[in-house]
């Protein structure tokens, strides 16, 4: 029997999840191993833009990869790989459709997708997919798996109550306040073990509304689109739910620095990118210039314009 009376605890939510039929993990670095155990994957090719956290999951679990690179279209090309090797495609910014994935599928059959980047598009079947929670929503952890064949270990469950303070703090005040704490909760991941997703996290997906988070998302990149479609270096489709709207210019690293003089954080993702790349391939100039735009559901059409303003005040090229 549970505890009965007491104080109250944190609220519980009944709503549905999206991708409630996949598996539930803590981190999506966890789901990838998760996958290798699972199909027994020994080697991966992978792309070189890319964090290093692929690269970790495989050096500390016996894999073998190597890299192969993308196209400005975030296409992959001039892949060799051996007859036991998969290959880790990315849909960068939501840009794969579904159509070119199954493309993807017939052309090298064994594929894992990391739809990290697009949290909204469903999976293609009988394609192993990989979502994350934390790119998208304020949780702790949580990260989705598709796949059809499914570990017989007994995983344990993860807990969340002590990974949350950084997020509760940025809910009422700066997030400045609470940055160290966020960059060691990141490290700390590192070192996570495969675990099922907390039932924190599993509640607050729960109360979240999803068609309310993808119609403000889509809307905010369709407004950054229009107005930046003309200087953009990439050809961009507007995605459901879109992550980021990626702004390509020849200036991005020194308009990322102005920006956030203005207080607009960009990010640089994907800084491993610098190491594994020489300074003339084109990934390591996407890496330093394209500008990652928030668009996510805590900002509307002002917002949209105040980034606009600021970026039309310097010269972009």
């Amino acid at each position: 029997m549970n505890e009965i009376g007491g104080y109250i605890e944190f609220e519980r939510y009944f709503g549905k999840m999206l991708h409630e039929d996949a598996v539930a993990l803590n981190y999506a670095r966890n789901a990838l191993l998760y996958l290798c155990k699972a199909k027994g994957i020994k080697k991966i090719a992978i792309p070189k833009f890319l964090c290093d956290s692929v690269g970790v999951v495989c050096r500390k679990n016996g894999i073998e990869y190597q890299y192969y690179s993308i196209t400005d279209e975030f296409i992959p090309k001039n892949i060799t790989f051996e007859s036991d090797e998969w290959i880790y495609i990315v849909n960068y910014y939501g840009q794969l459709s579904n159509e070119r994935i199954k493309e993807f599928k017939k052309k090298y059959d064994r594929i894992i997708v990391d739809n990290v980047q697009a949290y909204f598009q469903k999976p293609v079947d009988g394609v192993d997919t990989i979502y994350t929670c934390r790119k998208f929503f304020g949780v702790p952890d949580g990260a989705f798996l598709y796949t059809d064949r499914l570990l017989d270990d007994e995983l344990p469950l993860d807990e969340s109550f002590k990974k949350i303070h950084y997020l509760l703090g940025r809910f009422e005040r700066k997030a400045s306040e609470f940055y160290s704490e966020y960059t060691a909760h990141e490290k700390s991941a590192e070192n996570e073990p495969i675990k099922h997703m907390s039932k924190l996290t599993e509640n607050l997906l729960r109360g979240i509304d999803y068609e309310a988070v993808k119609k403000r998302r889509t809307d905010n990149f369709r407004l950054l689109h229009n107005e930046f479609e003309s200087i953009n270096r990439l050809k961009l489709t507007v995605p459901e739910g879109a992550f980021m709207y990626p702004l390509y210019v020849d200036n991005g690293a020194e308009l990322r620095k102005r920006l956030q003089a203005e207080k607009i954080y960009i990010p640089t993702l994907w800084l491993d990118v610098f190491d594994v790349c020489k300074e003339d391939e084109p990934e390591y100039d996407m890496a330093k210039n394209i500008l990652p735009l928030p668009v996510d559901q805590r900002y509307g059409a002002n917002e949209m314009k105040y980034i606009r303003e600021v970026l039309q005040k310097w010269n972009i090229k």
